[in-house]
């Protein structure tokens, strides 16, 4: 190295040493924008493109559309997804297989969206609630099909029954609706 290429460096140096001077003398001039994060709340603007946690979407009548055939487990590039699912027989007598759990492990999740991207039925989705902190990992693990099934359990029947007495009668009367809704689409397949 000679002189010339000495002192070429040196000043190379000071001009970038004025550059990083310049940027840093911006920003100590420019206004402060503070969040003031847990009081803002209300008016706090979130994107609605922005991924937080997966969802089932369920209809007016608490019905989802997984039809459980595993696409979205098998995309997953780190298996945060798990899903369990079981053969029953329709009335028909033939047999088809229903989603029994839907496991997600948030503490897992990329939020890379390949799920929601090959869900054939658009059964799930990405909310943008942000705020999922929890001291424990095993609280980011959440069961998606949280509602129990129309079809096996009364247990829907029996919610809206239980703030009111005089609506026992007129639960009943609601679920066979839901499920003549649920069969003309069966039979409209065959």
């Amino acid at each position: 190295m000679n002189i010339k290429e000495y002192f070429v460096s040196i000043f190379k140096g000071f001009h970038s040493l004025i550059k990083g001077m310049e940027v840093t003398g911006k920003e100590l001039v420019t206004p402060k924008v503070t969040e003031q994060y847990p009081e803002n709340r209300a008016e706090l603007h979130i994107p609605e493109r922005f991924r937080a946690t997966l969802e089932f979407i369920y209809d007016e009548n608490g019905y989802h559309k997984c039809i459980a055939c595993g696409s979205c487990e098998r995309n997953c590039p780190n298996q945060t997804i798990s899903i369990t699912k079981r053969m029953v027989e329709l009335p028909d007598g033939k047999k088809k297989q229903k989603l029994d759990k839907y496991i997600y492990d948030l503490g897992s999740c990329t939020f890379c969206g390949l799920c929601v991207q090959v869900c054939p039925t658009n059964a799930i989705k990405f909310s943008n609630d942000f705020e999922q902190a929890v001291f424990t990992r095993e609280k980011l693990v959440k069961q998606l099909n949280y509602l129990p099934e129309k079809d096996d359990a009364p247990a829907p029947a029996a919610k809206p029954s239980a703030p009111a007495a005089a609506k026992p009668a007129a639960a009943p009367a609601e679920k066979p609706a839901a499920d003549e809704t649920k069969q003309e689409p069966k039979e409209n397949k065959e």
